[in-house]
């Protein structure tokens, strides 16, 4: 058994998960390289199922089975497959396994071609970068793990339950208490939980009995549970089943009380760690497509190899001239590729924490940055995310005159005068009810009426931290003498009705106490009223209302009150002209609305409902149809008070954001835990749906043939904003999962509500492999983790949920507006970058192997290299590396452009900057680059052949600098030093070339006349070309710029 005090957590030592977990994640990783391991790891995970348990109080070792450690792990490798999975990571990719071959390919004399550093210094960089890189990252995730896997968990304050746990005791009189579920379900509004009704009663110590748990095997469902508590040292013995408001659930919070409770998932076993997605190695499309051309390379790689060979006639060793000739062709496809790539995700991810118009903005996963700028569904939590969560109480509309905020003061002056004029605190409303005729109230008189509905039907308790207490009964007086501290707080299920409560203290009446039997009110003029407590009714999903009976205990009054949503209430109350009008009204404006009514009830009329009550309550079969229909005799012709409007507080700039990427052709999901009448008017408000667009709400379903017919009536519909329950969603994925999808994506906008975080993930996974486009998930609690590790790219917001989703996302920002900047701005130029970078660095293999290609055709076909040496290491790094590195800086678009023309976005999504066609322009502008280089050397050259070397090295360097100038869209200051650097740094070097070069020739007019026409061919044809293009045919962001 394990003690919690006020917002505490159990006496647990957190330890590291068990062998299994580990060895469970080395499984994984060689069932990936050696599909023989497939069986081995499924017969271990099948050992290893989950299982119902039986755990006594207090004797821990009755238990039989061996459960896991209370640990968390999120570290990706351990000691022994850290180098083996770092390695595997990157070899998978053909590009790396490419390099490691060739580099390897050396050793042999034979196939050797240049000096073994040419070849091993870039590739051991590149695999040195991400060692370290890697190894920073796992050793961050294990400091973490192990600060949180060391605490111990006594009678601290605002930590989180470690462990799920049956509520056996509470301090609490009423054998209840709140939790938070915030980290679990998304949901901040408080959960009521109730302790075993056995347990809560025992005055002795709970180890002195004899008592087990028998609970059901873990699973996924965060809203139920089954299992039984059963004394055994009493006769007869005491059974009572457990449902899941017995529960406490691991990552939840008790606010209020002292709880004791014992244990029964641990680990990995738990609630929390099982709807908790593991963290996966991403990989960006671009990254892919790259590697899709790399392997055309190959390709053609191997095809010229071939040609070459052919053309000698296979003669002698043939087969290892073909390898010589692969190995010297190998430039096509450069390892500096991987390498300028991977330095400029680094320098993406430095930009976008730089950004200032984005403070606090993290970047946690640097290889994705350029997947921001790629994305077309956006997947959005709502509590926290779209919303602060804060309801404020907007509009009370009385059927014939309207309040909203900046008329507040006038139910308060109105409140005021009630009180005064009313010894009782009553309005006359019973007297003219009775005497005759109906006389129509005052203005004043209905105010009061409804205020005072307001503020006695709900379930909210008002709670008192007294300074000077030192126990519960302390407590509770200071509370009853001190009804006007500052302290007191209000405690609910629902954020709406703590709003409505927190409205009646602003304009006077105040709840001042609550127990569960009576309710006390205080007047403006500090007079208390107090009401017993005859009958709640709380709300239900099903019923969407609720209700309670109050006794006044100043005259004896029984008064009916009810509040609900206005479908369910709109037959419930007299006759009107202006509800529904008035609901559609408060509905546009985004508000969430309730109808307050009330019926007065004489004695004999409550005496005759509490027996037929009662009696309902006793009956063993149909128990719940014949209560409900007790309750509507009661539900008839009820008086109509008001209706009220709560907004949920947006997070800053929602509306403006949301329409932003709406405009970039970004389709958005919002996934929540939250009620469907919730989560629809959080839809409307934030314009997720725009004011002209209908919302299909998908009936709930429970079997095939429903969701037929569900499914028909849907599509029947036009764009249309669909609105569905977790629960069925789960049905129609179970039998039509194809054809939901493809009508649901066909949908502007997709409200799924009551969503566990399984199913989030699982919804993230749908769209990937059924649109094949990219997908983001955005949220900020810890119901969020699977969700945004299952996304392309997951966004975490630190926010009132805690760090937990912010943690473990990808990019991490402190405002939902910020989004918009992330992706309109830094996902364009990363992506754009990067795509300009990545074909720019392979135009620069590619020219050299043509230059290689066309030297050894002409001369007898041998696998001889042009360069050797130094000038290929130079011609990679120092000579051009600067220049070409600087397109990390170029910018095709404003910030404030790309802002103001969100449409420039869905350009991105269609990937035209990096695709086939974009490629062949590269390859065959190589093509002819690298003939005209050395075609002109050659035809240039007079006497020695090391002539042809520096003239056509000289003319290639100025051709690369020269190229980049014609790439680059927007010129930054550090790109002009890097164009002149490397020239300076080339120049400079031909001092030591001697090796290479004649230094008396190149010092002599005829070497730079030659160097300069050939550069010259080689490039303005480029740039009369890009001149016209941008002339008669220009790209839709240069239109904008002019």
């Amino acid at each position: 058994t394990e003690v919690l005090q006020g917002r505490s957590k159990p006496q647990i030592k957190k330890s590291t998960f068990g062998g299994c977990c580990g060895f469970e994640k080395k499984f994984v990783l060689l069932s990936s390289l050696l599909s023989c391991c497939d069986c081995l790891a499924h017969v271990f995970r099948r050992k290893k199922e989950l299982k119902a348990r039986t755990v006594w109080l207090g004797c821990p070792e009755k238990c039989e089975e061996k459960y896991p450690k209370n640990g968390i792990k999120n570290q990706k490798y351990n000691i022994f497959t850290f180098v083996p999975g770092v390695l595997y990571q990157q070899f998978k990719f053909f590009l790396n396994l490419y390099f490691l071959v060739v580099a390897c390919s050396q050793f042999v004399p034979s196939l050797k071609i240049g000096y073994l550093y040419t070849y091993w210094a870039p590739l051991g960089f590149v695999l040195a970068v991400t060692v370290v890189r890697e190894a920073v990252d796992e050793v961050r995730r294990f400091q973490r793990d192990k600060e949180m896997n060391s605490q111990l968990y006594s009678k601290l304050t605002n930590q989180r339950i470690p462990a799920d746990m049956i509520f056996l005791r509470t301090s609490e009189k009423t054998g209840s208490c709140f939790i938070r579920t915030d980290q679990l379900d998304g949901e901040t509004d408080w959960k009521l939980k109730v302790a075993v009704s056995c347990t809560q009663r025992l005055p002795a110590d709970l180890f002195s009995i004899s008592a087990y748990v028998y609970a059901q095997r873990p699973q996924l469902d965060i809203h139920s549970f089954e299992g039984n508590f059963t004394r055994e040292d009493t006769d007869p013995q005491i059974h009572e089943s457990l449902s899941i408001e017995n529960t406490l659930w691991a990552s939840t919070v008790v606010a209020s009380g002292t709880v004791i409770g014992v244990v029964i998932y641990t680990g990995k076993e738990t609630r929390s760690v099982l709807n908790t997605s593991y963290a996966k190695n991403k990989v960006g499309l671009l990254d892919l497509e790259l590697n899709r051309l790399t392997k055309a390379l190959f390709l053609a790689q191997v095809v010229l190899s071939v040609v070459m060979v052919a053309l000698q006639g296979f003669v002698g060793p043939w087969f290892r001239n073909l390898f010589r000739f692969i190995v010297l062709f190998s430039y096509i496809i450069p390892i500096s590729l991987r390498v300028n790539l991977d330095m400029g995700k680094s320098a993406y991810g430095w930009m976008i924490m730089k950004d200032e118009n984005i403070p606090g903005t993290v970047v946690r996963t640097s290889t994705i940055p350029e997947e921001l700028g790629r994305l077309v569904y956006l997947l959005t939590d709502k509590t926290g995310t779209l919303t602060q969560n804060e309801m404020i109480f907007k509009r009370l509309h009385l059927g014939t005159v309207s309040y909203g905020t900046d008329t507040m003061d006038e139910i308060q002056n109105h409140i005021i005068h009630s009180s005064t004029t009313t010894t009782s605190g009553l309005t006359p409303s019973r007297k003219t009810q009775t005497s005759g005729p109906k006389v129509r109230k005052s203005v004043s008189s209905r105010i009061h009426e409804a205020v005072k509905a307001i503020a006695l039907c709900h379930n909210v308790t008002p709670v008192y931290e007294s300074h000077t207490a030192v126990n519960g009964e302390a407590e509770s007086a200071e509370a009853d003498q001190d009804f006007s501290d500052d302290n007191r707080t209000y405690q609910a299920s629902s954020p709406d009705e703590v709003a409505l409560v927190r409205w009646t203290e602003s304009v006077g009446l105040t709840l001042v106490n609550r127990d569960l039997t009576s309710l006390q009110l205080k007047t403006p003029s500090g007079q208390i009223l107090s009401f017993h407590i005859l009958q709640i009714f709380p709300f239900t999903s099903e019923s969407k209302r609720m209700g309670i009976i109050v006794r006044e205990e100043s005259t004896g009054n029984i008064t009916f009150y009810m509040k609900g949503a206005d479908v369910a209430m709109a037959s419930i109350v007299q006759y009107n002209d202006w509800l529904e009008e008035e609901c559609g009204n408060m509905a546009r404006e985004g508000l969430r609305t309730l109808v307050v009514a009330k019926k007065s009830l004489s004695e004999e009329q409550y005496q005759d409902f509490e027996n037929r009550y009662n009696q309902a309550k006793l009956s063993i079969h149909d128990r719940a149809l014949k209560v409900a229909a007790v309750l509507e005799s009661l539900e008839r012709e009820m008086e109509l008070l008001c209706l009220t409007g709560v907004e949920d507080q947006l997070q800053t700039d929602v509306r403006p954001t949301l329409e932003l990427l709406r405009n970039a052709g970004i389709k958005i999901w919002m996934l929540t835990g939250d009620k469907l009448e919730t989560a629809t008017c959080i839809a409307k408000s934030s314009h997720l749906v725009s004011r002209n667009q209908d919302i299909h709400v998908f009936k709930s379903v429970s079997n095939r043939g429903e969701a037929h017919l569900e499914l028909n009536a849907f599509r029947r519909k036009h764009d249309c904003a669909l609105v569905i329950s977790g629960d069925s969603l789960e049905v129609c994925l179970r039998y039509y999962e194809h054809e939901f999808v493809e009508l649901a994506c066909q949908c502007p906008a997709v409200v799924c509500c009551r969503c566990s975080p399984t199913q989030k993930a699982q919804i993230v996974t749908l769209l990937q492999q059924h649109t094949a486009n990219r997908t983001c998930a955005i949220g900020d609690g810890g119901n969020d983790v699977s969700m945004i590790q299952a996304a392309h790219c997951g966004i975490g917001i630190e926010g009132k949920e805690g760090k937990q989703a912010s943690l473990a996302a990808d990019f991490s920002i402190t405002q939902f507006k910020h989004i918009g900047r992330l992706l309109m701005v830094h996902g364009r130029n990363s992506y754009k970058r990067s795509a300009a970078l990545g074909q720019f660095v392979m135009h620069r293999g590619m020219i050299i192997s043509t230059m290689q290609a066309v030297f050894s055709s002409i001369f007898f076909f041998a696998s001889v290299p042009l360069y050797q040496g130094f000038l290929m290491v130079g011609y990679a790094t120092i000579y051009t590396m600067f220049p070409v590195f600087s397109l990390v800086l170029d910018q095709d678009v404003k910030p404030d452009m790309a802002l103001l023309y969100p449409e420039l976005y869905k350009d991105l999504t269609k990937g035209r900057s990096l695709s086939f066609k974009t490629f062949l322009i590269w390859v065959l502008i190589s093509i002819y680059q690298g003939g005209i280089l050395m075609y002109g050397a050659l035809l240039l050259f007079e006497s020695e052949f090391v002539h042809v070397v520096a003239i056509s090295f000289t003319a290639l360097i100025l051709t690369e600098l020269l190229m980049v100038a014609l790439t680059i869209r927007t010129w930054h200051w550090l790109m002009v030093v890097a164009e002149f650097f490397s020239l300076g740094c080339y120049l400079a070097s031909l001092a030591f070339l001697n090796e290479y070069f004649d230094l008396s020739f190149i010092t002599t007019w005829p070497f730079l006349w030659k160097v300069s026409a050939i550069t010259l061919v080689s490039c303005l044809p480029l740039y009369i070309i890009k001149y016209l293009k941008r002339k008669f045919s220009p790209p839709s962001y240069s239109k904008l710029s002019s």
